[in-house]
């Protein structure tokens, strides 16, 4: 990356070299003549530096400042950011900006950091509005606070009953949901977030005035407050009155006026980062000695999901049979322990992220020998940047120490480019189901709110294998769906096929619409199940094709599984 230097000082004009009675010109002493590295620079060269300096953020940095943190940097970080004049200094700054945020600063994992990225694919998911999720205002509170204790939704609008503390009386409003936060921290207890969708258009917008999600406002005579209705007061008065909100007179609204400066500190402090938890934790590095010995077999799955253009998830699924671990029998059970450690590393070797964990598998002693072909899976979902890492997994069998397995392999994370039709990974399934809200967006095998097991295959470049008696699951985004201008709604007909490779006969059609299944996002999740019992044993391929009818774009993935 290239890196923009100051302005350059102006050519110094020389000036009262007077030649010496030998015609010769004398130049000017050195206590004469000033450094211009020293001298102090004018006015209008320090905005010329400051605006190099500022030009040299662009690139990955600046995506990383406008999307990935853009809700939770704060000022003071942002303004130190900006000010750094090289990309190693932005590297250091941006591990330490997570290392602030480890709520666990004994574990080389960030729980912090996975689940900010997961929100942010939630919110993209859920919250799309002919824009990305992130960038509304209830993805930008999501993604920042997590996931409300409760919401009061009203998708359709329609009739309501206003509280007395807003006037009282019936009215018809427009879409609109009511978060609520027992408690933020920084901010308080009791915190009820108010989203309003006056556009009908599904781009719901944080409010501090009450009375926008009021459809008849503006409707004289409609929509009255109780104190209306009594001819105690009118309409016209919620518009004289100033003030943030135009709520009406009423029984319960007497005490609005001495709260809207309470509510508008609150919408300032929700509006800012939130809170530092950790700000005095330095930085943390973990190191493992690689263990060596006999070959401990075990496969890996990479897959891709975007979550912003310059961040991808990249779930790595680790699957190991039960006869490869040696199992200890105690109280008529077969304990099998299994050590993971993880690195990733980039191309100068320096190490990204790391993981590590155990996994224990328990049988019924008298159940051990049947079981022996069934498989255990470890699921890791990773935060990466686009481009070329390596991907180091050692496994140790704990109840026999010399009995190692490792796994070494480069990735190439894709950039998803705004302007070009993507899908993530095709991901064919054994178990795919959705999560309680609780578990949404995070947890093993979670991606968004649905609960995704991959199948694993026993090699590179083999196929899954399936048995008749499960269900083929597969899972797939797509991603920078054309939105069109008149109907802000996407446009994009998906195919599904099943074909027999060894005959190249389709068994299965199926077509759908983008429109049908998340009409104003950019972004749609193709999820789809089907019984293998119809299918007689043999290879299949499974593809998705993808054709933009609004950008005039396709694309295709395809995925080839064994029914035996």
């Amino acid at each position: 990356m290239a890196i923009a230097g100051g302005s350059a000082l102006p050519a110094q004009t020389t000036t009262g070299n007077k030649p010496a009675a030998d015609g010769v010109v004398q130049a000017p002493s050195t206590a004469d003549k000033p450094d211009p590295l020293k001298r102090k620079l004018s006015d209008q060269e320090k905005f010329k530096q400051q605006k190099a300096l500022r030009g040299e953020l662009h690139g990955e940095y600046k995506k990383w400042v406008d999307e990935d943190v853009r809700w939770i940097i704060t000022d003071q970080e942002l303004q130190a950011f900006k000010s750094l004049s090289n990309d190693e200094e932005r590297d250091q700054f941006i591990e330490q900006f997570w290392l602030r945020r480890n709520p666990n600063p004994d574990s080389p994992e960030n729980e912090y950091r996975e689940e900010h990225y997961a929100r942010i694919a939630y919110a993209n998911e859920h919250f799309a509005a002919g824009k990305p999720g992130w960038k509304t205002d209830r993805g930008h509170i999501y993604i920042a606070y997590g996931k409300a204790d409760s919401i009061d939704s009203h998708p359709s609008g329609g009739n309501y009953e206003r509280p007395m503390d807003e006037g009282g009386g019936s009215t018809s409003t427009f879409p609109f949901e009511i978060w609520h936060y027992r408690y933020l921290a920084g901010i308080g207890d009791n915190i009820d977030i108010e989203f309003v969708d006056n556009c009908m258009c599904g781009d719901y917008h944080m409010t501090i005035d009450r009375s926008e999600k009021d459809a008849l406002k503006y409707v004289p005579g409609a929509g009255q407050t109780m104190s209306e209705q009594m001819g105690q007061s009118s309409k016209a008065d919620r518009f004289s009155g100033g003030g943030l909100e135009q709520l009406g007179a009423g029984p319960g609204s007497a005490m609005n006026q001495s709260k809207q400066f309470d509510r508008l500190d609150r919408f300032a402090k929700l509006m800012a980062a939130p809170e530092i938890k950790f700000k005095d934790l330095e930085a943390f590095m973990a190191t493992s000695k690689i263990l060596t010995g006999p070959p401990f077999l075990f496969d890996v799955r990479t897959d891709y999901v975007k979550v912003t253009n310059d961040t991808v998830l990249v779930p790595l699924t680790l699957q190991i049979r039960n006869r490869d671990i040696t199992f200890n029998n105690k109280d008529g059970v077969a304990i099998g322990t299994v050590n993971i450690l993880g690195r990733v590393s980039n191309l100068n070797h320096k190490p990204i992220q790391t993981f590590e964990d155990t996994v224990n598998v328990q049988v019924p002693s008298e159940f051990l020998a049947r079981t022996q072909n069934n498989v255990s899976v470890y699921w890791k979902s990773l935060p990466l940047r686009p481009g070329l890492y390596k991907i180091d997994i050692v496994i140790k069998d704990v109840n026999n120490q010399d009995h190692i397995g490792r796994w070494q392999r480069s990735v190439n994370v894709p950039k998803y480019d705004d302007d070009r039709l993507a899908a993530s990974s095709l991901i064919l399934a054994d178990q795919m189901e959705r999560v309680p809200s609780k578990d949404i967006g995070a947890g093993n095998f979670v991606i968004g709110n649905t609960r995704i097991r991959p199948r694993v295959p026993a090699g590179i470049a083999l196929p899954v294998t399936f048995h008749r008696a499960q269900n083929l699951n597969f899972w797939m985004q797509v991603y920078n769906l054309g939105i069109d201008e008149k109907s802000k709604q996407n446009g994009a007909t998906v195919d599904y096929e099943i074909m027999d490779t060894e005959t190249n006969k389709s068994v299965l059609q199926v077509q759908e619409l983008t429109n049908k299944l998340n009409p104003n996002s950019d972004q749609v999740t193709l999820e789809k199940s089907l019984p293998l019992a119809s299918l007689q044993p043999g290879k299949y391929k499974v593809t998705i094709k993808v054709n933009d009818g609004i950008t005039k774009q396709q694309i295709a993935e395809s995925a080839p599984f064994v029914v035996d």
